[in-house]
């Protein structure tokens, strides 16, 4: 068998969660209120598998789905989009001479059924999910991972130890329903089940795809029933859905005497494909594996790996698992992070290829809908960090020959349509600046909206919008250059040069010391944010070395975290310090001082332009050791969306998002790769 190479590398989780598993015992004979208090840490930490077309497998670590997200089998029917939650879970039960012992867990109404987090004896990445249980002495483990390119998830048990009297029975638990959603007990479920050698196949609904449960099973029951009122904790507290109904098809018993093996998928298969595809996962991940001394380094190159999925054509970029598809903005940002620092270079040409056909009257769609239909362009910012993201590639492959048969055009043509104006009233205002907005849209990447409520509309000339439009035409001076072509050169460098005066006379706070967040005509919003911080760390920026020094200093002081940026300074009355309760007012929090962790990409680069990479280092050094802890602390290995404002920042929104990792991935590897190499071999011990 292939072994994995990242055990080592995910110690630091496989620790931290085995010390609270094995405080098992304690749970044993205790009330409800005790139990929920001890698993409190336990059922908070979740693991993520995806299968490269935007489907995944998620739970905790005990096996309690605490989300509508939560499934062994999510697919992906329109790759990256159309997501069904098929598999939601198998109810696990080892027969030890006729004595069930369950190793399930379910949360149902004032009561958590069965507690098989009794008998586990730990939990690992090696690199997927491995779970551990012991009963009676015999030791038990179970391992879950998907197939790339595949709605397939692989769940094996294998025997650690001799034990002739153990079988163990699987049941089943499906779901079949939209992923935003729940299932509830219907008369419209179809219980029919085909049974052909080694293989279950199950049609639900006639508008849904067949399930095929492939197994070396010696024992079918195809009896079939619904199991009620499962609860999903973390969804009550969101004030959404929580409670669902999930019907069991057929029983499958097994011998125990070689792996038991299910392979559930929207494909026929045979269970003994499960070896060739467990090999090949491992040896795909290995691939991935980086040879840095530092573990966060590495556990971020594994992670990056989770977002690039396929669409149609090309390469995509999922924003954020559960519930998050592919988006213009946070593909943008994310590309150099993602595919360039880890040496996929072709991938990032290809998802800039596939964008660059989606442009539309100079915009890229922020958004392709779940169902796949028409994009939406209510984005501003998207199509400016198309231009850092080319910068990027050059930077990491000085492939222009690739960017003037691919990209060039279309980049001329976006200058085009946001000098003469595109949706949205985005224009060159006659001062070089570009503006953008009108009532009732949200344009930049602060972009809550509850009904009609924009939290923060950000109108007029947002500061990080003209640091990215300035960047743009710097870009695109210094390709023109490099094309010959001098007629665009020149305009491009006079716009340039048009837009720093103006943007340096407008939008320094002298008193203050630092950027205002928006220039409106006569008003300015004078408001602490962090949007200021990427008019320093672009590529070709606007801001000269003492003001830079001002600005990173008022963002150190108001906005840093160990977690991230907050979004606004908590002195401001409008600050909101946690994220939480129902959909409106986790959107009222959401960029009104909620952390956000990619933002400390834009921070650690500028903090190394500024004061050099020495100080970078040192400060990048100082603040990942604080960041490492959170590695272990929500989705195992990834990196949430937001934290809170106030300590300590608790992780909340998606449990693993793209921008987060890209970034700090990016901006590791920047201060990195600035050093010498005797510092470079050096840093980040």
């Amino acid at each position: 068998m292939v072994r994995s190479k990242s055990f080592a590398k995910l110690q630091i989780f496989n620790l931290h969660l085995t010390m609270n598993i094995n405080c098992r015992a304690a749970l044993r004979g205790r009330p409800y209120s005790c139990i929920r208090g001890v698993m409190f840490i336990l059922d908070q930490r979740e693991w993520l598998e995806t299968n490269g077309i935007g489907g995944f497998a998620s739970s905790t670590v005990i096996g309690l789905n605490t989300r509508r997200y939560h499934g062994l089998l999510t697919a992906a029917t329109k790759p990256p989009v159309g997501r069904l939650v098929l598999l939601s879970k198998l109810e696990e039960t080892l027969v030890i001479d006729g004595r069930r012992f369950e190793l399930s867990a379910n949360q149902y109404p004032g009561v958590i059924h069965p507690q098989g987090f009794n008998y586990q004896t730990g939990f690992r990445l090696d690199p997927f999910p491995i779970f551990t249980y012991e009963i009676e002495g015999i030791r038990l483990q179970k391992s879950v991972f998907m197939v790339q390119g595949e709605n397939t998830t692989v769940i094996q048990f294998q025997l650690l130890n001799p034990a002739g009297n153990a079988n163990l029975e699987l049941r089943p638990l499906i779901a079949f329903r939209d992923y935003h959603s729940t299932t509830h007990e219907n008369d419209a479920l179809n219980r029919h089940v085909e049974r052909q050698d080694g293989l279950v196949t199950i049609k639900p609904y006639n508008d849904l795809p067949s399930l095929y449960v492939a197994h070396n099973a010696r024992e079918i029951d195809t009896n079939g029933f619904w199991y009620r009122n499962f609860q999903y904790a973390v969804e009550q507290e969101r004030g959404l859905d929580f409670v669902e109904d999930l019907f069991s098809p057929f029983a499958l018993t097994f011998d125990l005497e070689s792996e038991a093996t299910v392979i559930a998928s929207t494909e026929p298969h045979d269970y003994r494909e499960a070896v060739e595809f467990r090999n090949a996962e491992i040896m795909r991940r290995n691939t991935h594996v980086t040879s840095s001394a530092n573990e966060t380094i590495n556990a971020l190159t594994t992670a990056a790996d989770q977002f690039i999925v396929t669409r149609a054509t090309g390469k995509t970029v999922i924003a954020g698992y559960h519930w998050f598809a592919d988006w213009g903005r946070d593909t943008m940002i994310a590309l150099p992070g993602l595919t360039l620092t880890t040496g996929r270079a072709d991938i990032a040409k290809s998802i800039l290829r596939e964008f660059a056909h989606h442009v539309d009257r100079g915009m890229l769609p922020n958004r392709f809908p779940d169902a796949g239909e028409t994009p939406e362009y209510n984005t501003v910012d998207a199509t400016l960090w198309y231009f850092e993201a080319v910068q990027s590639l050059l930077q990491h492959t000085n492939d222009y020959e690739f960017v003037r048969e691919n990209l060039y055009d279309v980049l001329k043509d976006i200058i085009g349509w946001h000098v003469k104006g595109t949706r949205y009233r985005i224009h060159v205002d006659d001062d070089g600046l570009l503006y953008s907005g009108e009532p009732g849209v949200q344009l930049t990447w602060m972009d809550a909206k509850v009904g009609d409520w924009v939290v923060t509309p950000r109108h007029g000339k947002p500061v990080e919008i003209q640091a990215l439009w300035y960047n743009a035409l710097r870009v695109m001076e210094q390709l023109s250059r490099e094309f010959n072509d001098t007629p665009a050169q020149n305009q491009f460098a006079a716009m340039a040069k048009k837009a720093c005066d103006s943007f340096n006379k407008l939008f320094w706070n002298g008193e203050g010391g630092y950027l205002y967040d928006v220039v409106d005509g006569e008003s300015v919003d004078a408001s602490i944010r962090p949007n200021q911080v990427i008019a320093v760390s672009l590529s070709n920026s606007m801001i000269g070395t003492t003001r830079a020094r001002s600005i990173l200093s008022v963002v150190q002081r108001e906005l840093l975290t160990p977690r991230g940026l907050r979004t606004l300074s908590p002195n401001d009355p409008k600050y909101i310090g946690e994220y939480k309760g129902d959909p409106r007012s986790r959107d009222g929090a959401y960029h009104q001082g909620t952390v956000w962790p990619w933002l400390m990409g834009p921070f650690i680069t500028a903090y190394g332009k500024t004061f050099g990479p020495e100080a970078g280092r040192e400060f990048a050094t100082e603040w990942f050791a604080q960041f490492q802890e959170h590695l272990g602390e929500a989705c195992l290995g990834q990196v949430s969306e937001i934290f809170d404002g106030d300590a300590p920042h608790a992780p909340r929104g998606c449990v693993a998002q793209a921008w987060s990792v890209s970034e700090l991935l990016r901006a590791a590897t920047w201060i990195r790769s600035a050093l010498s190499v005797k510092d470079h071999i050096a840093s980040f011990r």
